[in-house]
């Protein structure tokens, strides 16, 4: 199975998948990115049977509406070792979609050198998404097809600059300032909240 033909062939559909958002999506790849494991919650998002997944490379997920520059810089951190929080639109098998922000585990064997990834999805506020991620992701993905990708990441890069922010810095303040306006608690918790440091953020998004 070729995931760009299966991506050919499937009909995009312009709605979203009906899945709890509470759960989180997990996979295991090797290092070329290549699926070995998925969690029930996983083939039930995306609606691939195990079978199919097994094997197949993790973009089989990967919608169009996804600019390329943000899996470039995801790779280029995850190859260096390093976790790195992306918010993505995927692409299930039905042609509906979902978003999620990433959180990984790399492993090494006991030469240093990257063996798996172990890769945790869980959902993003449709809020944050809607005001702040798809208008950057749109004109990401229109820099691209006008200019390429290499157009796209300075964008990004001068976008970030201007808001005196990384990329995972960013995304942290989207989804906190969401947290924010959702707590009637507001403000007995602000001192805590803005004390909380990218690391701790993450693990507790994540549960981990």
């Amino acid at each position: 199975m070729n995931s760009e033909n299966q991506l050919q062939n499937r009909t995009i559909i312009d709605k979203e998948v009906s899945w709890d958002k509470t759960q989180v999506i997990m996979s295991k790849t090797n290092a070329f990115g290549i699926i070995e494991y998925a969690n029930e919650i996983f083939i039930d998002v995306c609606g691939y049977e195990d079978y199919e997944l097994m094997g197949q490379p993790h973009n089989i997920v990967r919608h169009p509406d996804m600019p390329k520059v943000i899996f470039k810089v995801l790779w280029e951190n995850l190859k260096a070792g390093k976790n790195f929080h992306a918010v993505v639109k995927n692409l299930a098998k039905s042609g509906r979609y979902y978003w999620v922000i990433t959180d990984f585990e790399i492993a090494k064997d006991e030469n240093g050198v990257i063996v798996n990834y172990f890769g945790r999805r869980q959902a993003v506020p449709q809020e944050v998404i809607a005001l702040h991620i798809e208008p950057l992701y749109k004109k990401l993905l229109q820099i691209e097809n006008a200019s390429g990708v290499e157009f796209s990441e300075k964008y990004l890069i001068g976008f970030l600059e201007e808001k005196k922010r990384s990329y995972v810095e960013y995304i942290k303040e989207l989804i906190l300032d969401h947290e924010k306006t959702q707590s009637k608690s507001f403000q007995y918790e602000q001192q805590e909240e803005e004390e909380e440091d990218e690391r701790g953020f993450f693990s507790r998004l994540f549960g981990r």
